[in-house]
């Protein structure tokens, strides 16, 4: 297993590198985003351990300019704490965030499940069709039911749903669902997302006793059965 650490402290990078290596990885590493970026774009990784605070471009931007192309495991490991960076670092693509100081034991813990978790994506075959309660979408025909009622959706519509539907129960910003859908970087101006589940929500939930698509405040959209209070 081939991993990028990109981390700007000689000392932490030489320790992490040394540890890892004796876990039996092979390490590339990089001091600051620029290199950083450039390593992970050109080369093939199987994960990929990121600072938050880099000389050059900092690591958000680096996982930012990542995930326009390549889906490499990335896990945040950074001395910014709050909420919001954390909130930040996992909307904006990665796969775990992880707190300075830590635990060496914790990293290599962490590490081998999204391994483990990528390995398993990989093998995991295409499904043709999607469901979540009573609505059913066949992606193959791309054709979508909801009580045996068939949703006039527009290209664009079944492709949300399709989306919100692969991770139903995983919250998705608005920045991921405008650049999977869109294939465009999110506006803060813009409010075609808002629109577009607004009009999917009239199709997939108005009609029908029970919501699946649902708002989380401050975060973005998630697909999910809800108990009825």
């Amino acid at each position: 297993m081939r991993l990028l650490l990109i981390e700007d402290e000689a000392k932490l990078g030489e320790y992490l590198r040394k540890g890892l290596a004796e876990e039996g990885y092979t390490v590339d590493v990089a001091v600051n985003g620029i290199d950083g970026l450039h390593l992970a774009m050109e080369l093939d990784y199987d994960l990929i351990v990121l600072d938050g605070m880099l000389p050059g471009i900092d690591g958000f931007a680096v996982l930012a300019a990542l995930r326009q192309s390549k889906p490499t495991p990335v896990l945040m490991l950074t001395a910014r704490a709050d909420v919001e960076d954390r909130v930040r670092g996992l909307q904006s693509g990665a796969d775990d965030y992880m707190i300075k100081p830590f635990a060496f034991s914790e990293l290599v813990a962490r590490i081998q499940v999204l391994l483990r978790r990528a390995h398993a994506y990989q093998l995991a075959p295409e499904p043709t069709a999607l469901k979540e309660g009573d609505l059913e979408v066949d992606l193959i025909r791309r054709k979508a039911v909801r009580a045996g009622v068939r949703l006039d959706l527009t290209a664009k519509e079944f492709n949300l749903l399709a989306l919100l539907l692969r991770r139903q129960g995983e919250v998705l910003s608005r920045t991921e669902l405008a650049s999977q859908v869109w294939d465009m970087n999110f506006d803060s101006e813009t409010n075609v997302v808002e629109v577009a589940v607004r009009r999917l929500r009239m199709k997939v939930d108005q009609p029908f006793e029970t919501p699946l698509i649902h708002t989380v405040r401050g975060m973005g959209y998630v697909l999910e059965s809800r108990a009825q209070p």
